[in-house]
């Protein structure tokens, strides 16, 4: 990456001056944290969310991307997460374990509920569940971000399952000519639409996971809305077609809106085209979702 190119994260396009003046404020401002030069940096450039909130998250990782590709050096985590997929194997280490082999009907393991994932005890029962059972492994999401549990209560409360919602991608060519989006329009809405990018459930008991969708997507607005002030029209979802059919996102009503062209996000080359065709599949959470995205009503 060169800093005399412009550079598009999240939805904002960064060009030549901005990302000259971002290299110098993490070269000046010398002892204080990431999120610390997150939050200046988007002062600076006054990068917000629609309800006036900075954009801290999105900047950090912003800057830790930049960091990766050589453009500046940032200071030293005091906690050092997981960027890429990882597969843990160890127990966990708050004790709970993290597969609950229920077998049977829903009815005997009845009521569901989700815990939105908030302290450090939740985030590690979380990517516990996620590094040892997802085929994908854990990693963090750039951008925006809600992770929900979900737990049966019978015959005792055991955890079978986790849901995350994220920023969803820039372009799928699939989505925007369902929604009727040029790159302008996407740019001003895309702020609309919530990537669902990690789905696992780790007990065999029928109809669970399209009840954990269900009951993810019915509290998804309220919470997001809470969390970063904009009102999701529209989840999406990428389903792996050579390893599943999506039955459970079409018993919640997903919608297949068509498949993607299997290069993945970082195939600038085109390389690897039809490698990893992914179904493309989409759940309106509001009417005429389609139109409010493409004509803003």
């Amino acid at each position: 990456m060169d800093m005399t190119e412009t550079q598009r994260f999240c939805g904002r396009i960064f060009n030549a001056e901005e990302l000259g003046l971002i290299a110098e404020v993490v070269r000046d401002c010398g002892g204080i944290s990431r999120l610390e030069l997150a939050h200046t940096v988007c002062e600076l450039l006054d990068w917000r969310r629609p309800g006036g909130g900075l954009k801290a998250r999105e900047c950090r990782d912003f800057l830790e991307l930049l960091e990766s590709r050589g453009i500046l050096k940032l200071p030293g985590k005091k906690c050092i997460g997981a960027i890429a997929p990882r597969r843990i194997r160890e127990p966990a280490a708050n004790g709970e374990n993290p597969h609950v082999p229920l077998v049977g009907d829903l009815s005997m393991f009845a009521p569901v509920s989700l815990e939105l994932v908030e302290n450090p005890r939740q985030r590690e029962l979380f990517k516990e569940l996620l590094g040892r059972h997802h085929y994908l492994g854990y990693a963090m999401p750039y951008g925006a971000r809600l992770q929900y549990l979900a737990y049966v209560e019978r015959p005792r409360r055991e955890v079978v399952g986790c849901v995350q919602y994220s920023s969803p991608a820039w372009r799928m060519k699939a989505r925007d000519r369902w929604i009727g989006w040029d790159d302008e329009t996407r740019g001003l809405r895309l702020q609309h639409v919530v990537n669902n990018s990690r789905f696992l459930v780790v007990a065999d008991i029928r109809n669970l996971a399209s009840t954990i969708l269900a009951r993810s997507l019915k509290r998804l607005s309220r919470d997001w809305r809470k969390h970063y002030g904009v009102e999701p029209f529209l989840v999406e979802t990428l389903v792996d077609a050579k390893r599943f059919h999506g039955g459970c996102y079409r018993a919640a009503n997903f919608l297949v809106l068509g498949e993607t062209a299997g290069r993945g996000r970082m195939d600038r080359e085109c390389k690897r085209h039809g490698e990893s065709v992914k179904t493309v599949m989409a759940y309106p959470l509001v009417k005429n979702a389609a139109s409010r995205l493409s004509e803003g009503r």
